[in-house]
């Protein structure tokens, strides 16, 4: 029987929608043939929560729901068929890139708190599941990832992972504290890349003296 899909689940397809898109954007640019396309969105759309879930000693989600392979092949399609769109918009991978980082946060820290996990391990899986997809993402395209740049990433899922675990604390509704959450990390992303936020850079010797 057809089941209605959890306020979690709709996130977690709008993520991998988001995440794969980007993940294809960025190998387009890199003139990659359509496989390695789909194979760099599969990635960044899985990768993340492939991770998260091997930590909690759980079958990977992608595992035993093909939805994930189905989405990430519609977000191919999605591509290539509005290429002409996505390559005039500058910002393209950045705004979807933003979205899945915000709703991966949410899956991850939920999926975690689900699992009886206490709040700081929430707090670790959420940012793992948001920011992991994007290092594979970025290695398979021969980039430095985002993560280890100046950029505010993970740090901005650890922030929405924080705020999720006040709201929760004060009494939220589950679908209040993860929207709060979401909605934390992508402000704080965007914020931090409009006025040029970034974390202190740790100085080499040669920086040093």
């Amino acid at each position: 029987m057809f089941e209605i899909p959890t306020f979690v689940e709709i996130l977690d397809f709008i993520g991998t929608f988001a995440f794969a898109i980007s993940g294809i954007r960025l190998a387009s640019a890199k003139r990659f043939d359509w496989f390695g396309a789909y194979v760099v969105g599969l990635a960044t759309a899985i990768g993340g929560g492939t991770i998260r879930d091997l930590l909690l000693d759980v079958t990977p989600a992608w595992m035993t729901d093909p939805i994930y392979l189905i989405c990430t092949a519609l977000a191919m399609l999605f591509v290539i068929v509005f290429r002409q769109y996505l390559i005039r918009l500058t910002n393209t991978f950045f705004i979807f890139d933003s979205v899945g980082l915000a709703l991966f946060t949410v899956v991850g820290a939920t999926k975690s708190i689900e699992l009886g996990h206490t709040f700081w391990v929430a707090i670790i899986m959420g940012s793992i599941t948001g920011a992991a997809g994007g290092v594979i993402r970025d290695v398979f395209i021969n980039e430095i990832p985002l993560i280890f740049r100046k950029e505010i990433y993970a740090m901005a899922c650890v922030i929405g992972g924080i705020c999720l675990w006040i709201c929760t604390s004060l009494g939220f509704e589950d679908y209040l504290s993860q929207i709060i959450c979401g909605v934390t990390v992508f402000v704080t992303r965007i914020i931090a890349v409009k006025y040029e936020i970034t974390l202190p850079i740790l100085k080499g010797e040669d920086e040093i003296k």
